[in-house]
């Protein structure tokens, strides 16, 4: 009997140790192989989160203030560059005229030389009235016009009464009799007003 029990108990203990636990059998491992490749789909399956609607209106945001900030860079830049054009063409606008004007100088410092050793006046004369005369054409390339102001009906726009005089005849009668300066236009703009005596 002792012997019975103590073929039990060595049986039990048989069982109990680690050899004669379940081992997996290929039935288990399919199952458990599924089981582990299910989670792995539903893992895989699971959509990763996109933008939000709010991360892609700050993209906006920051790309329309990227926009922003290189449009007023240009802006700013474009703003300088034509200020400092202006302020050079200020500095040089008259340098054509000015050009234009230097032979006409050169001449009259030539008869002033020429009137210090002259002993007749009629060729002094005769060399102012070229040099006018030059001047005049230089200055009517570059766009002046005399207004002819004697004769016509005074205007406010063109004209500077000085003075009323009673008219010698009827038809003088609110023109202009006399011119004390005479009026200029510059490419039909009036730069200077014709000062002028009108008849009442």
């Amino acid at each position: 009997m002792k012997f019975n029990d103590m073929l039990k108990k060595k049986k039990k203990e048989n069982m109990d140790t680690p050899e004669n636990i379940s081992e997996p059998t290929p039935e288990n491992l399919t199952e458990e192989q599924q089981l582990k490749d299910q989670q792995a789909e539903t893992v895989e399956t699971e959509e990763i989160p996109g933008p939000t609607a709010e991360d892609k209106l700050k993209d906006e945001l920051s790309q329309a203030n990227d926009k922003y900030l290189r449009l007023y860079a240009e802006f700013d830049n474009f703003r300088r560059r034509t200020q400092k054009e202006r302020a050079e063409a200020r500095e040089t606008e008259g340098k054509e005229l000015i050009i234009a004007l230097l032979p006409v100088l050169d001449d009259f410092e030539r008869a002033q030389r020429a009137m210090e050793t002259a002993v007749d006046v009629a060729p002094v004369k005769e060399g102012v009235t070229l040099i006018q005369n030059k001047l005049k054409n230089i200055l009517t390339q570059k766009g002046l016009a005399e207004m002819g102001s004697i004769g016509s009906p005074f205007d406010a726009d063109l004209h500077e009464a000085i003075t009323n005089i009673p008219a010698p005849t009827d038809d003088l009668k609110g023109k202009v009799i006399d011119e004390m300066e005479k009026g200029y236009t510059l490419k039909d703009r009036v730069i200077r007003f014709a000062k002028v005596i009108v008849g009442a």
